[in-house]
């Protein structure tokens, strides 16, 4: 069991090159309702990279922001939650702890890990850092996303309760090397695996078939 130190939601807002963004997440200290779209109020510009059913909340790692900080130790968004528009943080649980398809009760609501997170310009500009995208994905510092199972409420210092865990081989660390850190050059096989996992976003087993084509 983990407790999560931290619930964000945030509005799309203008943001850079025409383009609207909510990445910036604040916390939200009071009970939230938890939807098949995520928490209830947070938005998301883009429905095509961010939020819908399959990617309805992001959870990054506390634990991450002391190694970023240490390559920006000035960063002002490094100090708290937030930096990274994650909707959950914690510490103490990392992309090899978890996996593709775990399922955590967090308060009332049922969570099923969906795919991770692929970083992209917007994280950048974010930070002003044009180079963290590619070492997040060197790194496989992702972060991932759930899917909602059973709506409910939550509020910060709720325990995250691991109920089943039907795939502890597929860690959201070695799903990301696959798909998107390049590892499936040396793993094709687990391409065929990925393209048929029910538990997967759609859209990474469609980008498990294309790999091995």
């Amino acid at each position: 069991m983990t407790r999560v130190t931290a619930l964000l939601s945030g509005k799309a807002v203008p943001f850079a090159q025409g383009e609207y963004s909510a990445i910036a997440k604040i916390r939200v200290e009071d009970a939230v309702r938890i939807t098949t779209r995520g928490i209830a109020g947070d938005e998301q510009a883009d429905l095509t990279v961010h939020g819908g059913l399959e990617k309805a909340l992001h959870h990054y790692p506390f634990d991450h922001y002391a190694a970023w900080a240490l390559r920006a130790p000035d960063h002002p968004l490094l100090g708290a939650p937030g930096a990274f528009g994650e909707n959950i943080s914690t510490l103490g649980l990392v992309e090899n702890m978890v996996s593709i398809g775990d399922k955590f009760r967090l308060g009332s609501a049922l969570l099923e890990i969906s795919q991770g997170r692929q970083p992209c310009w917007k994280q950048a500009r974010r930070m002003e850092w044009t180079t963290l995208p590619a070492l997040m994905v060197r790194q496989r510092r992702s972060g991932w996303y759930y899917r909602v199972i059973e709506e409910g409420t939550a509020r910060a210092g709720d325990v995250l309760d691991l109920i089943d865990r039907p795939l502890p081989d597929w860690t959201v660390e070695r799903v990301f090397a696959l798909i998107i850190g390049g590892a499936h050059k040396q793993d094709p096989g687990a391409l065929r695996e990925l393209a048929g996992m029910e538990q997967l976003f759609t859209g990474w087993r469609q980008r498990a078939l294309e790999l091995l084509r």
